[in-house]
């Protein structure tokens, strides 16, 4: 007989892990398929560890929203379960009076989306902060914070597997498709070893950079319902020697991404990045000669910036929808509707602010499911 189970999340990076935890700790009977040896491996662990405030998204947005709900029950989520974190703050820097009206708008657009705390800064009151910084004008965001993210994933599995969920690695979905009209569930095929079979009442695609090609491996689903997806390298430099910032800074945001910004991770080990780097396949190597474009930018917020001071640290690939010109790709949560595959839920475009929302996502998608029927 094929076994059977309430949830199959697919994909054991940050948000499969917290959708899993919430649907185990509904009760449900939860069995993650992740088709890498090790939790996390992919989007996940390759970012910037920046717990959001929700500043830049779209008003109405699902980015909006979720990322102002899930920043709060992340940091309780850290205090609650030893996950290290720290409440570092950020700086939004306007280095040109061409980018005043670009921060002014920024700002319009936080408080729409409930961001209440930013504090406008004047070239003085930022300098006062940062000594090293140079910029007209900034927005401090005292809620940023940043984040210990495989910390934050083994505590996640912990309380799956605490709720009686389990974790099956090397367990790639190979395809599935939905049962027979009257007959619950969705049958699917997962690898690793021997081939197996078995039927999920719910099955929740959170498989990040592979989620456009798991739902094409599922029959009965609308291939219009796909969304195109593109890869979005990022490349991550890091300082050589000590930085003098302790704030993330942050220049103005560019197309595709947020510009080359400053991060910190717990350490105190200062890193700069993401740059855009559109690619057609996964591939995480970091061309040091790209460091040669990145002095250029950091040098208009941190003019000290030394000669040969950055060296080739990492590089993640996030998930980009392809959306009509002049429009924000947003997160896409997609149910049945339409679609004809009663439980299967489709998550899209999980990229930053992804990390923040994780548990305010996992919240989205279970609170229907619970129920016993598709998320919306």
């Amino acid at each position: 007989m094929t076994d059977t189970v309430d949830c199959l999340v697919i994909g054991a990076g940050v948000v499969g892990l917290a959708v899993a935890r919430a649907c185990a700790q509904a009760g449900l009977e939860t069995l993650v398929a992740e088709a890498q040896d090790a939790i996390g491996t992919g989007t996940s662990s390759r970012n910037s560890e920046v717990i959001h405030a929700g500043i830049y998204y779209p008003q109405g947005s699902l980015k909006a929203r979720l990322c102002v709900q899930g920043r709060p029950l992340l940091y309780d989520y850290c205090e609650s379960h030893g996950v290290a974190y720290r409440r570092c703050g950020k700086l939004i820097v306007a280095t040109h009076n061409s980018q005043i009206d670009t921060l002014r708008r920024i700002a319009t657009s936080a408080a729409v989306n409930g961001v209440d705390d930013l504090c406008w800064l004047d070239r003085s009151q930022a300098q006062a902060r940062e000594p090293e910084l140079r910029c007209v004008a900034a927005l401090e965001s005292p809620s940023t914070g940043i984040i210990d993210s495989h910390g934050l994933m083994l505590a996640l599995r912990g309380d799956l597997e605490q709720a009686g969920g389990l974790l099956a690695l090397r367990s790639p979905v190979l395809g599935g498709q939905a049962q027979p009209r009257g007959e619950p569930g969705i049958l699917l095929r997962i690898g690793g070893g021997e081939p197996m079979e078995i039927i999920a009442r719910h099955v929740i695609n959170c498989a990040g950079l592979r989620a456009q090609t798991v739902a094409a491996s599922i029959h009965g689903l609308s291939p219009a319902s796909i969304p195109t997806g593109r890869y979005a390298k990022g490349n991550y430099y890091a300082l050589s020697g000590k930085t003098p910032f302790t704030r993330l800074i942050y220049p103005v945001p560019e197309p595709g991404g947020l510009g080359v910004h400053l991060t910190l991770d717990l350490g105190g080990q200062a890193r700069f990045g993401p740059d855009v780097e559109w690619i057609d396949a996964i591939d995480y190597t970091v061309d040091p000669a790209r460091a040669d474009s990145f002095y250029t930018a950091i040098r208009r917020y941190w003019p000290d910036l030394p000669d040969g001071a950055l060296h080739p640290g990492y590089a993640g690939i996030r998930p980009k929808l392809v959306v009509p010109a002049g429009q924000d790709a947003d997160f896409v949560i997609q149910d049945a509707t339409g679609y004809g595959v009663p439980g299967l839920i489709n998550l899209y475009g999980i990229e930053s602010p992804g990390l923040t929302s994780c548990l305010a996502i996992a919240q989205e998608v279970v609170q229907d499911a619970a129920a016993g029927h598709p998320a919306a």
